[in-house]
């Protein structure tokens, strides 16, 4: 066995290279998002979607319009309506989905939710965005 380039047995490992070896077996990675949705997104999508009284996912993207020239979208839609090529990212159950066109405009973006009385609603901060017009639904990449 090898700790930090050094031949050694299992014998003679210092505590501190065992608890090296463990914290290295037991980590665990954060699955990468292509979108990222914070808490108060998540509660508030999941409040919209009891009202619906479905079991829907959320579908987002992008169309061209907007004061920017392209704008967010989101809907709610049937989880069989998910097609091979989308992105489906997972939040504790709920699926958050992108199809690939999007995903190069999107890719990072994340999705806040705001209870303030001005400017308050959906959140949307795009590192692809050039140029993001003041309202914020729409952008220009």
């Amino acid at each position: 066995m090898k700790v930090n380039g050094q031949r050694t047995s299992p014998l003679h490992l210092s505590t501190g290279a065992i608890a090296f070896l463990m914290t290295q077996a037991t980590e665990t990675k954060t699955p990468q998002r292509g979108i990222l949705m914070t808490d108060a997104a998540l509660k508030h999508v999941l409040t919209l979607r009891e009202q619906q009284g479905k079991d829907l996912c959320l579908r987002v993207g992008v169309r061209g319009g907007g004061c920017s020239g392209m704008s967010y979208t989101m809907d709610f839609e049937d989880p069989s309506n998910i097609r091979d090529d989308d992105h489906v990212y997972d939040y504790d159950g709920f699926k958050v989905v992108c199809d690939p066109k999007s995903l190069l405009y999107l890719y990072g973006l994340q999705l806040d939710y705001s209870t303030a009385l001005i400017g308050g609603g959906f959140q949307f901060t795009n590192p692809n965005a050039d140029q993001t017009c003041g309202c914020g639904k729409s952008f220009s990449a």
